[in-house]
């Protein structure tokens, strides 16, 4: 007799600009499971230092990477997509500290995507000047880590369809082992 899969811990990563909270609600919707915006995790501090333009450090960024890496950890039975940048992947091994089965959806486009999509947002923290600094700490998926790369463009039915079969397969596969 086999168990059902177990739910699915996704991030779904990249720049300030590539759809992350609009492709990572979807997918949570299209896989039955809670959406997070990492942005809410992150201290005021941070928030406040990214809305004057200034870049986080790393050491800004660990207790929001802990809290978030956290956030995935509280939601291995239930499941959880979460929409944050992890942009290197240090900043992935620690969300893998916590959640070892994370699976990484990296929305990717080009500078000049991000940038036209960035300037007509109203309701964002993140400036358009920091997008060169993410662009910048951008690492993309390793061969080792759970996860694809897709094209930012696409349409976000297109996006699932191209990730809901990997992420299912995944949690599939783990629950039969």
């Amino acid at each position: 007799m086999n168990a059902p899969a177990r739910a699915p811990l996704v991030v779904v990563m990249g720049v300030s600009g590539c759809g992350k909270s609009t492709v990572g609600a979807a997918l949570a919707d299209r896989l039955r499971v809670p959406f997070q915006d990492a942005d809410d995790l992150h201290p005021a501090a941070n928030v406040d230092k990214m809305a004057r333009g200034l870049a986080l450090t790393d050491e800004d960024r660990a207790p929001w990477l802990a809290a978030v890496g956290q956030a995935l950890a509280q939601r291995e039975t239930t499941g959880l997509v979460i929409a944050c940048s992890a942009l290197r992947a240090i900043y992935r091994d620690t969300l893998r500290l916590h959640a070892p089965d994370v699976f990484f959806v990296h929305l990717d486009a080009t500078r000049d995507v991000l940038a036209a999509r960035m300037v007509v947002r109203s309701d964002h923290f993140m400036p358009l000047s920091l997008l060169e600094s993410q662009l910048a700490t951008l690492e993309p998926l390793t061969p080792h880590e759970n996860g694809l790369t897709v094209d930012a463009t696409e349409s976000v039915e297109r996006i699932l369809a191209l990730t809901e079969p990997a992420i299912r397969a995944l949690t599939a596969d783990k629950e039969s082992v």
